[in-house]
């Protein structure tokens, strides 16, 4: 039995010309080498199936197979043929057939604003063979996460991103501040010296700061609020401003989302926002799930529409 790990693919390529043309000249044209070169090849596929393989034509004109040559004929050309379709043929992804789990790192404010529009659409474009699993993103361990492919997708700002992943920005977002309906600053418009009197939520992702993103852009300003209490949840910040007097900064869409219980009211100073990318390994930039998966969150990020802002 022949070693296929000793065989040169090109070595077969080339033996299927040479049955086909029965011509070592017409068979170096068609494979753009030279006759020397296919003449060498043909000497290893002899030493390769132990067989002469083709012999010079009693004519003096071409060369004739040996019965081993017009066994090998038609299977060989066959597989060949079979290779260069399976080389050729991209991959498909048929979401409503398919089955597929995606693991998506994200924030909660990223599962708020990009995640819950992602499975809205996904109930009319998937099929019950998609899943999603949401989990936390954890800055320090993400590359090797998405390296072993442990997180298919990362949702995020820029910072977040790993230098060695490809990005692509889904939305821009910028801050107002929320306070309970019914809250006894009222509903006017809100003023620098107003917001840095009020007792403010701080969301520390990373834990425990009572000094944030605001704060430093305050202090360009020389001016400073009181933060009263932090957290590390986003979505912990409307049911602690609904039964309490504090206020809290909170990217926009977030605040949309939770208009039913919070106002929203634009920041009296000029604050700088921040964009949310989704992130995903080299190696799944041609995959079609992954693909997919990456439109779909950017049309749920481009179809949100922001929600009322007092003024």
């Amino acid at each position: 039995m022949i070693d296929l790990r000793n065989v040169d693919l090109n070595l077969l390529i080339s033996l299927d010309a040479l049955l086909d043309t029965r011509n070592v000249t017409r068979a170096a044209e068609r494979l753009h080498l030279s006759q020397s070169s296919v003449s060498a090849q043909l000497a290893r596929l002899r030493q390769v199936f132990e067989d002469p393989l083709l012999i010079p034509a009693e004519s003096g004109r071409g060369m004739t197979p040996t019965a081993r040559a017009q066994a090998l004929a038609v299977p060989l050309h066959a597989a060949l043929k079979d290779l260069e379709a399976v080389v050729r043929r991209k991959p498909v992804f048929d979401p409503q057939r398919d089955e597929r789990s995606f693991q998506i790192a994200a924030s909660d404010n990223a599962v708020v604003v990009l995640g819950l529009p992602l499975m809205e659409r996904l109930a009319a474009l998937a099929g019950p063979g998609i899943r999603i699993g949401f989990r936390n993103a954890e800055a320090a361990r993400l590359a090797e996460q998405m390296e072993r492919g442990e997180i298919d997708l990362l949702l995020g700002s820029e910072r977040m991103v790993p230098p060695s992943m490809k990005a692509r920005r889904l939305i821009e977002e910028d801050f107002v501040m929320a306070q309970r309906k019914g809250h006894p600053r009222g509903t006017a418009g809100l003023d620098l010296d107003t917001y840095c009197r009020l007792p403010h939520v701080l969301v520390s992702t990373s834990g425990g700061s009572f000094h944030g993103f605001m704060d430093e852009q305050l202090e360009g300003l020389q001016r400073s609020r009181p933060v009263v209490l932090s957290v590390q949840q986003f979505t912990l910040v409307p049911e602690i401003l609904r039964t309490t007097d504090y206020v809290s900064t909170l990217p926009r869409r977030l605040a949309a989302r939770f208009a039913h219980l919070l106002d929203a009211f634009e920041l009296p100073f000029a604050a700088r926002g921040f964009s949310l990318y989704a992130a995903w390994h080299p190696r799944n930039h041609q995959d079609p799930a992954n693909l997919w998966l990456r439109e779909t969150l950017a049309q749920a990020g481009a179809d949100q529409v922001e929600g009322p802002i007092e003024r």
